[in-house]
């Protein structure tokens, strides 16, 4: 049985993180543009996405402007809740 690489990834403890990058236009710099990245990463460090951040300042043009990041786990502990009643319908 093969188990895709996301869910192993889930079970390690990463989440689903997406960035929204805003960035400058080389050749017209006044000129911003986004670009969405999203990959399975670990909260609060996002090693991934600041490898992937440092490969963007090192060999792309376009500087950075702005970097805003959602994370969720997707798998986390079963939330249990206590009721405080019951009410039966017959």
């Amino acid at each position: 049985m093969h188990i895709s690489e996301g869910f192993r990834r889930q079970l390690e403890g990463y989440g689903l993180t997406t960035a929204e990058i805003i960035y400058r236009k080389p050749d017209h710099l006044w000129l911003l543009q986004s670009y969405v990245w999203q990959e399975y990463d670990l909260y609060p460090k996002f090693p991934i996405l600041m490898k992937f951040l440092n490969f963007w300042q090192a060999k792309l043009d376009g500087p950075l402007y702005s970097v805003m990041v959602c994370h969720s786990r997707l798998i986390r502990p079963a939330e249990i809740e206590t009721i405080s009643s019951e009410f039966r319908l017959h």
